[in-house]
């Protein structure tokens, strides 16, 4: 394909794409909306642009492919309560004394077992407030230490954003969520610290009374809970370990179905496919127009561009991978399209710099976390809502969440592109 589309049309699209989502336009129409119009003032013409976007899209789908089979193991942990007896066992394990750093470490954990990170906060949310209540904590104090946990298991997770990640750099799965566990735990780390700080800084206000989880009586035990993550990693794992190589594809639903059998809940499993399934599918459309934006900007001189500044301002070219991680999910105010489209965009010039593949993807992927709470985005407005908290009181979180996600993306970039 030989279409080169300007610097310039690349940025007025996704600009326009995100004016749209910001006007609450569906974010898949917005990207495709935004596509288009890159491509026709890049000088791509109507033709053009339509095969550039086509191609985009389909370059994308074998991740799609892998996020829509990842949904089994997704529906049986939040359906048959996995997901909320895991957070319940953490937390009462580590006790009141560390409650914001169990708050944190179980959205952490639920995250990194494949629970999306804005329904692992709302899966821990009813415990975090009862906690707050009798605590005294304020909500912002609580959702801050449940974001940030949730944004360290992010980059250590199965999750859209990894799976994307890992197939624009063509690395396994299993090995870029390893990449990145040191910057993970730096992230839980400075997420207590801020957390605390917060705590000390602000009073708690009024708790509305929570209600009990009706099923807290019937949650799986917490081995048969976090048996299906368990052989899912294993799984992962056997292509490093023992050469062995299993797709995501087959490795996340064979967990899901492995830790349904062993939870007794084998007749309810096409209901929990079903369920985990209808948690995919707005993730799937929404990278389909993410597909057609990457498209327009891989076939832009925007990466040449960008280079130039960077040798411009005589900064390394490896520095290419995070930024473009932190503009893309401040673009899209999401971690999934953020990493997809910084990855299925940059990773060529990237690699082309020097660049391992798995060092490039691990930075991406870290910066991705950095602006990815925006509030043109739905993790805002869903982790605010979980908490009952104001707009308001709700932005006022967004410089800790951005330094939580600054600081693995700083280590990140640190081991991969200065140490490694």
């Amino acid at each position: 394909m030989d279409v080169q589309i300007t610097t310039l049309g690349a940025l007025l699209g996704l600009a326009v794409a995100i004016i749209l989502i910001i006007k609450k336009i569906h974010p898949a129409y917005s990207l495709i909306i935004g596509a288009v119009v890159g491509g026709l003032v890049g000088g791509a013409g109507l033709t053009g642009t339509v095969d550039v976007m086509m191609g985009g899209a389909k370059d994308i789908m074998p991740a799609i492919l892998r996020i829509v089979t990842s949904g089994v193991l997704a529906g049986v942990l939040i359906q048959t309560g996995a997901a909320a007896k895991i957070a319940d066992q953490i937390i009462k394990t580590l006790g009141e004394k560390r409650a914001l750093f169990a708050l944190a470490l179980s959205t952490m954990i639920l995250t990194s077992v494949g629970v999306f990170v804005d329904v692992a906060v709302i899966t821990v949310a009813p415990i975090a407030l009862a906690i707050a209540k009798k605590l005294g904590y304020a909500p912002m104090v609580i959702l801050l230490a449940m974001i940030g946990g949730g944004k360290a298991g992010n980059i250590i997770s199965p999750n859209p954003n990894t799976i994307s990640a890992a197939e624009n750099f063509g690395v396994e799965l299993s090995s870029l969520m390893a990449a990145n566990i040191i910057p993970a735990l730096v992230g839980l780390t400075v997420t207590v610290i801020l957390a605390s700080m917060l705590a000390k800084k602000i009073k708690g206000t009024k708790i509305e009374e929570v209600k009990q989880d009706k099923e807290n009586e019937q949650l799986p035990s917490f081995f048969a809970a976090i048996i299906g993550p368990v052989v899912a990693i294993v799984l992962l794992a056997l292509r490093p370990i023992a050469g062995i190589a299993i797709d995501p594809l087959i490795a996340l639903p064979v967990g899901g179905i492995v830790g349904c059998l062993v939870m007794g809940k084998a007749k309810n499993l096409n209901e929990y496919i079903t369920f985990g399934l209808s948690k995919m599918m707005p993730v799937a459309i929404l990278l389909i127009g993410t597909g057609t934006v990457a498209g327009i900007i891989k076939a832009s001189t925007l990466q040449q561009t960008t280079i130039g500044l960077l040798d411009a301002m005589n900064m390394p070219a490896f520095l290419l991978a995070p930024i473009s991680g932190v503009l893309m999910s401040a673009a899209t105010a999401s971690t999934t399209a953020g990493a997809t489209i910084a990855s299925a965009t940059f990773a060529p010039a990237i690699i082309a710099s020097g660049v391992s593949p798995l060092a490039g993807g691990a930075m991406v992927h870290a910066g991705a976390t950095v602006l990815d709470h925006l509030p043109h985005g739905s993790f805002f407005h869903a982790t605010a809502g979980a908490t009952n908290m104001s707009i308001g009181d709700r932005l006022k979180l967004i410089p800790y969440e951005s330094l939580i996600g600054l600081s693995m993306t700083i280590v990140s970039t640190i081991m991969w592109g200065i140490i490694m």
